[in-house]
């Protein structure tokens, strides 16, 4: 059972894959800059390395309409509501992608997930967590994944 439902997600991604490379080669792509192509193409492969490892995705670039801002990925593990945050590089470099999520972005996410958990439906929050997942995606390779589970928490303060 696991390797049918492993089998389908390959599938999903591969054809996602072969649909993106049949728009381009027609010319039907969205012409985004470069780096922004690179960042959904990130986004994508983590989706895939999520649903991978057994997480409900259940938004993708989510954002409140009024606050600045958009949460890349927000996923159930188990009971845990995650609130996940991307970087995605096409080279490994002497700095790490999750150094950019700065304090400033993890303030962003912070208020956005806040206004999220208010918008569900149950009495009481779930249980939060705010992870980073850096993927590289070096041209030739296989996507490598760093996943931080609870790389910071609801407020600043020693660790975060």
């Amino acid at each position: 059972m696991e390797s049918m439902r492993r089998a389908r997600i390959t599938g999903f991604e591969r054809t996602l894959a072969r649909l993106n490379n049949l728009a381009r080669l027609r010319g039907r792509d969205a012409k985004l800059p470069e780096h922004l192509a690179l960042g959904i193409a990130g986004e994508d492969a983590v989706f895939f390395y999520l649903r991978r490892k057994r997480y409900t995705v259940v938004a993708r670039r989510w954002s409140s309409g009024d606050l600045p801002g958009d949460v890349d990925l927000i996923a159930w593990d188990a009971p845990v509501l995650c609130f996940i945050e991307v970087k995605t590089r096409s080279a490994r470099t002497i700095t790490p992608a999750e150094v950019a999520v700065d304090e400033r972005k993890r303030t962003i996410l912070r208020r956005l997930a806040r206004r999220y958990v208010r918008q569900l439906p149950q009495a009481t929050a779930p249980p939060v967590r705010f992870d980073v997942i850096s993927v590289y995606l070096v041209p030739g390779r296989k996507p490598e994944f760093e996943h931080y589970k609870a790389a910071f928490s609801w407020s600043e303060g020693p660790g975060d």
